[in-house]
C-alpha cells in the first residue's frame, strides 16, 4: 500500500536573502551608546557656555561694559560654527577612507580636549590678552572636530542598525542632545545657586568644563571597543585593495541633488532646534522680561518631556516612514508658529509653557526622524563624506545664525513675531524638500545589502554569525518582497 509523502516542516521565517547582513544586538546597542555620548557631549558643552556665558564674559575679557563682555563672548561661542564646514570636509571624506570607527574615536578625542582646555586657562587677569584668544583656540578645536561628529554619529547607527529598527536606534542619537544639554544647563543652575558670585568668578566656572575629561574618556573607551561598520567592511571587501579615494568634487557635485535635499532638511530641523533651545530662553529674558531662572527652567521641562517622547516618536518612524513625520512637523510648525508664540507672550506660566510645549513636540518630529533620514540621502561610499558637508554647512549658515538674524530682524523691524515668521519660512523649506526626498523607513540603505534581525529570517548551516554577511540564497516570495524594498 503507497504511503503518503510527508511534507516537510513549515516555518514562519523566511530565508536571508543573498548577501543580506544579520545584525548583532549586542554590536548594535553598544554603537548606539557610544554615538550617542558623543553628541551628549557636544551638547552638553553648548548648554555649559550658553548659561555660564555672563561669567565667562567677565573672566576671559577685560572688565568694562557687561554687553560688549558677553558679546565677546558669544563671538567665541560662534566662530566655532565657522569652522564646522572645514572639520566636515576634513573628518567626512577621512571617514569614507579610513572607516567610520576611527574617525569618530578621534573626533571624541578632540572634542573632549578642546571642552577641558576651556577649564584650565587662565583669566585675563592673569595673562591679559592671552586668555581670550585661548578661549578662542579652544572653541575653534571643538567646532573642527563637532564638523565630523553628528554626520558621523548618524552614519555609524544607521549602518549598524537593521532597516525596520533603523528610526528607533537613531533616535537615541538626539536622546543624547537633550540629556547633553539638560545635563550641562542643569548643572550651571546648581552651580549658580549653590556658589557665591565670588567663587563661581574664582573657580567655580571651571568645573563644568573639566568634566568634559572624564566624559570624553568613558567616550572614547566605548568607541574603541566597536568594531567597524558591516556596511563599511561590506564596501571595503568590494575594493580589489585598498580603499580607493573619493575625490571632494565628487561628494558634492556628484550628490547635488541629495545635498541639497539634505541643507533643506537640515535647515528646518536646525533653525527650529536653535529658535527652541537657544534662542527662546534669551527672547523671555530681553524682550518679555520674563525672570533668568524660570525661563530656564521651563526650556529644560520642555527638553525633559522631549526625551521621554524621542524613542517612542522614533519607533513611529520605522512603522509610517520618515517622510510623514517630517511633513507633519512642517505643517506643523507653518500653522502652530504665529499661535504658539502668541501664547508665550502672554506671559503667564501656564502659557509660557503650553506654548514653548508644542514648539518641541513639533521639533521631536525632526529630532526623531533625521538621524535615520539622512544618512539614507547617500550611498556609501560618499555617505559620510557628502552628510558631513551638507549637514555643517547647512548648521552654519541656517542654524547657528538664527539667534542672531532673529535679533537682527526685530531690531529692525521692530517686530516681536518674528521668531514665528522666521521657523514658518524654514518650515515651507523644509517640506519642499520632503515633497522631493524618497521613503527609506524599512528599506536598506543606498549602495547596501539588507540589515536584518536575527529573529527575522532562518539561516542555513554555515551561514555567518549575527554581523557577518549571511550567504543564504534568496526564495521565491522573500526574495520578491526584499527586491520590492530598493527605491
Amino acid at each position: 500500500m503507497p504511503t503518503a509523502a510527508v511534507a516537510p516542516p513549515r516555518t514562519s521565517l523566511p530565508t536571508a536573502p543573498e548577501n543580506a547582513t544579520v545584525t548583532d544586538p549586542a554590536l548594535v546597542k553598544r554603537a548606539v551608546k557610544a554615538a550617542a555620548l558623543g553628541n551628549a557631549m557636544e551638547w552638553f558643552d553648548f548648554g555649559v557656555y550658553s548659561y555660564i556665558a555672563v561669567t565667562l564674559g567677565k573672566v576671559f575679557f577685560s572688565s568694562g561694559n557687561p554687553t560688549t563682555q558677553l558679546l565677546s563672548t558669544f563671538g567665541a561661542f560662534a566662530a566655532a560654527f565657522l569652522v564646522r564646514p572645514l572639520g566636515g570636509m576634513v573628518f567626512g571624506p577621512l571617514g569614507d577612507r579610513v572607516g567610520r570607527q576611527k574617525v569618530l574615536a578621534l573626533t571624541m578625542i578632540l572634542m573632549a580636549a578642546g571642552t577641558f582646555a576651556i577649564g584650565l586657562i587662565p583669566s585675563y587677569a592673569s595673562i591679559g590678552m592671552g586668555a581670550p584668544l585661548l578661549l578662542l583656540a579652544a572653541r575653534l578645536v571643538q567646532g573642527f572636530s563637532t564638523g565630523g561628529e553628528y554626520a558621523g554619529a548618524s552614519t555609524f547607527i544607521a549602518e549598524y542598525a537593521p532597516d525596520k529598527r533603523r528610526g528607533f536606534l537613531g533616535s537615541w542619537l538626539e536622546f543624547g542632545t537633550l540629556a547633553g544639554y539638560i545635563g550641562g544647563a542643569g548643572l550651571v543652575t546648581l552651580m549658580t545657586a549653590l556658589l557665591s558670585t565670588e567663587d563661581l568668578l574664582s573657580w567655580g566656572w571651571r568645573i563644568p568644563f573639566l568634566i568634559a575629561g572624564p566624559m570624553g574618556i568613558v567616550g572614547l573607551y566605548l568607541r574603541m571597543r566597536l568594531e567597524e561598520t558591516p556596511v563599511f567592511a561590506a564596501e571595503i571587501a568590494k575594493a580589489e585593495s585598498s580603499r580607493p579615494k573619493v575625490p571632494l568634487r565628487q561628494m558634492i557635485v556628484g550628490q547635488w541633488r541629495a545635498l541639497l535635499l539634505c541643507v533643506g532638511l537640515v535647515l528646518v530641523f536646525n533653525v527650529t532646534d536653535y529658535m527652541l533651545l537657544s534662542y527662546m530662553p534669551s527672547y523671555l529674558t530681553s524682550e518679555l522680561h520674563y525672570d533668568d531662572t524660570h525661563g530656564l527652567l521651563v526650556v529644560l521641562g520642555v527638553m525633559a518631556v522631549m526625551m521621554i517622547v524621542q524613542p517612542f516618536a522614533g519607533a513611529l518612524t520605522d512603522r509610517v516612514g520618515r517622510r510623514p513625520v517630517i511633513a507633519a512637523g512642517c505643517a506643523g510648525f507653518l500653522l502652530l508658529s504665529v499661535p504658539a508664540l502668541l501664547l508665550i507672550r502672554q506671559g503667564s506660566l501656564l502659557a509660557v509653557a503650553l506654548g514653548m510645549g508644542a514648539l518641541g513636540m513639533l521639533l521631536v518630529c525632526f529630532t526623531a526622524a533625521m538621524p535615520a533620514a539622512l544618512p539614507a540621502l547617500f550611498p556609501t561610499k560618499v555617505r559620510y563624506g557628502s552628510l558631513s558637508i551638507g549637514f555643517n554647512v547647512s548648521v552654519s549658515v541656517f542654524g547657528g545664525t538664527t539667534p542672531l538674524v532673529v535679533t537682527a530682524l526685530i531690531g529692525l523691524t521692530g517686530n516681536m513675531m518674528m521668531p514665528a515668521y522666521y521657523m514658518m519660512a524654514a518650515a515651507v523649506i523644509g517640506g519642499v524638500a520632503v515633497w522631493f526626498m524618497a521613503e527609506s523607513a524599512g528599506r536598506p540603505l543606498p549602495g547596501s545589502a539588507p540589515a536584518l534581525e536575527p529573529g527575522d529570517v532562518r539561516t542555513r548551516p554555515g551561514t555567518p554569525r549575527p554581523g557577518q554577511r549571511a550567504r543564504a540564497a534568496a526564495v521565491g516570495p522573500a526574495a520578491s518582497r526584499q527586491g520590492a524594498m530598493h527605491p
